[in-house]
């Protein structure tokens, strides 16, 4: 049975990881929201993705990943493309302007991360990653490399 303590210390951590997601993301914000960002991290990953897949991966309705990609599109973050079998398919894909907008979050939010793990003694750091790495298993969170063949 988990204590509370221990859940205590995941809270702790976890406001400290949303804090660097937080500002790893400020530049971001100013252009896109939350769940469009997802989306280009999405597109960005698995390449050009069906609509449909989409919106099942960020469990949202047809309409409201509609309204999503239509700004984004005019936005130039990210482009409609037919689907090479079937040109009726419409596929989603990153622009070199979503891609870069991605790349620079994560180069951010990456600098920061090595700061903390600079931080840890360098004894605990492979325990600091085990951890992370059994919890994002426990949350089936994947890797970028674990997904990239679910669009396309």
């Amino acid at each position: 049975m988990v204590g509370m303590s221990d859940i205590d210390e995941v809270l702790a951590a976890s406001r400290g990881l949303l804090g660097v997601v937080a500002r790893s993301m400020t530049t971001a914000l100013e252009h896109v929201t939350v769940p469009q960002f997802r989306l280009i991290v999405l597109v960005t990953t698995l390449g050009p993705t069906r609509a449909g897949d989409l919106a099942e991966r960020l469990a949202v309705g047809p309409s409201t990943l509609t309204r999503n990609v239509d700004r984004l599109v005019a936005g130039g973050w990210v482009e409609r493309r037919p689907g090479p079998m079937n040109r009726r398919e419409v596929l989603v894909a990153a622009t070199d302007r979503g891609r870069a907008l991605v790349d620079e979050v994560s180069a951010r939010r990456g600098r920061e991360l090595a700061e903390v793990l600079d931080r840890v003694p360098e004894s605990d750091r492979p325990t600091v990653v085990a951890g992370m790495r059994a919890l994002r298993t426990a949350m089936d969170e994947p890797l970028p490399e674990e997904v990239s063949g679910f669009g396309g």
